[in-house]
């Protein structure tokens, strides 16, 4: 039952993780869009500039031009690298939500883990419920961390009161 649960709890976590993996996407795509949109942007006013023969204008907006070429160069890169990570974490859990399913019907093989009725029915929820379940668990475990520091001080300052008395 304490393997199931680090089982469980590593799953909780990845799946945040892909989360995180997924804001960082969408987030690095608006990004990319600007900076697209910022270029064509520099292109059209170096166009103009060139028809009127103003040459300031048309120096800046190289200037300007060659910035968001080479920034949305680096970001349609990130992007790619972005999505294959998205796309190697995804199967990961996938694997992982199969091990876990496996592990809790206990059709793991030998040496298998046994669980009841109602860890079977955690788990069951815990994967059903297409991660809506995860922001409780990390909830849960950042109650948990929570609790662990807080006794871990207590104890400190039990240790250190002790010390002092005894001197």
């Amino acid at each position: 039952r304490a393997g199931l649960a680090r089982m469980k709890q590593t799953l909780v976590q990845a799946k945040m993780g892909l989360e995180d993996l997924r804001q960082g996407v969408v987030v690095t795509r608006q990004r990319l869009e600007v900076e697209i949109r910022e270029l064509e942007t520099m292109r059209r006013r170096k166009g103009a500039a060139t028809g009127i023969n103003d040459s300031e204008t048309v120096g800046l907006a190289e200037k300007y031009e060659a910035i968001h070429e080479e920034r949305s160069g680096v970001l349609k890169r990130k992007l790619e690298a972005q999505e294959a990570e998205l796309m190697l974490v995804e199967r990961e859990v996938t694997e992982m939500t199969t091990e876990f399913k496996r592990a809790v019907s206990g059709a793991s093989g030998p040496g298998t883990i046994g669980v009841d009725d109602a860890a079977r029915a955690e788990a069951d929820s815990i994967l059903d419920d297409g991660g809506k379940n995860v922001a409780s668990e990390i909830d849960a475990l950042g109650r948990a961390g929570a609790r662990s520091a807080r006794e871990a001080d207590a104890e400190r300052q039990l240790a250190e009161l002790k010390r002092r008395m005894g001197k």
